[in-house]
């Protein structure tokens, strides 16, 4: 059988399937008639077979995801015993979204894509009109003299509460950021990418402002060690916004409801997937991205941002990867 006639044959499947669990998730399988209950058993095995099929004929990584995620529903309603573990969202984390984010890969670079355009608008306007910072520069940074910022960094070292609270504070703000990308997909995804374009307009102006001043290696000092983590968590959730509004705008041969419900599980643990680098993030933003020189020297910074930098590299590229399609590409 040829993958398109594949799927050809179990769209409809998978969709009733699909409905079915929404309902026993949302009601319980005691809403069933007998005769929903024995097709829902029968779809659920025929799931099972087509994602053993779909990793034989090593079909996409998308279809093998979304079937895996059908059949792991199915399970946890068949089994009901066997209720999800924190060993379950460990995986997920570890290897589960790594594999997930290479599935979608495309829509991620197209997010990143946006905002790296955002960053370079800033810094070319900037560049092209100073005066225009009034506009472009983030407000709170419109009044600080990077000469003076940079010395009064240098002489103050914030205490351990003081980064404690700063770091929580962080921690709450880029998860609304993250959150607010993904909701704004909804928008058809315009606003996702809007939101995109203007934190990477904000970070392009300043950068500008401190180089401009001769600072551009401790500003970069400043931004990266934990801008690496927090800006790939923003561009992932933008990510997920965008898978959103693909949805509304190219449903395919699905209704615009159907490919919301289908691709917003998907959009989802994208979202959610960006959780633990947003901790990370906002414990590196509220401790050594707030050292300076002299007590930390910026050299020793961007080494520290280079290695996270190849750590998530390596982590979402390598992660959750079947070692006998890895060792085939190295062959």
């Amino acid at each position: 059988m040829e993958l398109n006639d594949f799927i050809d044959r179990g769209r409809p499947r998978w969709g009733r399937l699909s409905l079915l669990l929404d309902r026993i998730e949302s009601q319980g399988l005691k809403t069933l008639t007998l005769e929903e209950a024995r097709e829902f058993g029968r779809l659920y095995r025929a799931a099972s077979s087509d994602l053993l099929w779909a990793r034989s004929r090593s079909a996409s990584a998308e279809l093998v995801e979304y079937l895996n995620d059908l059949v792991a529903r199915g399970y946890a309603q068949t089994y009901p015993g066997d209720r999800p573990k924190l060993g379950d969202a460990l995986s997920f984390f570890l290897t589960g979204f790594p594999r997930l984010l290479r599935a979608h890969w495309k829509v991620f670079a197209a997010s990143y894509l946006i905002f790296l355009v955002g960053m370079g608008f800033g810094y070319a306007g900037m560049w092209l009109d100073p005066g225009a910072g009034v506009y472009l520069v983030p407000e709170q940074h419109q009044q600080l003299d990077p000469d003076q910022r940079i010395k009064d960094a240098g002489e103050h070292r914030a205490s351990g509460e003081e980064q404690s609270v700063f770091a929580s504070f962080l921690f709450t703000h880029n998860i609304q950021v993250a959150f607010f990308a993904f909701a704004l997909g909804l928008t058809m995804g315009l606003g996702t990418a809007i939101l995109l374009f203007l934190n990477g307009l904000m970070l392009g102006s300043l950068a500008f402002v401190y180089q401009s001043k001769g600072h551009a290696t401790w500003f970069w000092a400043w931004i990266l060690p934990h801008g690496v983590p927090e800006i790939t968590a923003i561009c992932l959730a933008g990510a997920a916004g965008l898978v959103l509004g693909a949805a509304l705008l190219a449903p395919g041969r699905l209704s615009r409801a159907e490919a919301l419900r289908e691709r917003g599980r998907i959009a989802v643990r994208l979202c959610l997937g960006t959780l633990p680098m947003f901790v990370f993030a906002g414990l590196i933003e509220g401790t050594l991205s707030q050292i300076h020189e002299p007590q930390i020297p910026s050299a020793v910074k961007l080494i520290f941002a280079a290695v996270v930098a190849v750590l998530l590299a390596g982590w979402l590229a390598l992660a959750g990867r079947d070692p006998k399609v890895r060792a085939a590409h190295v062959a």
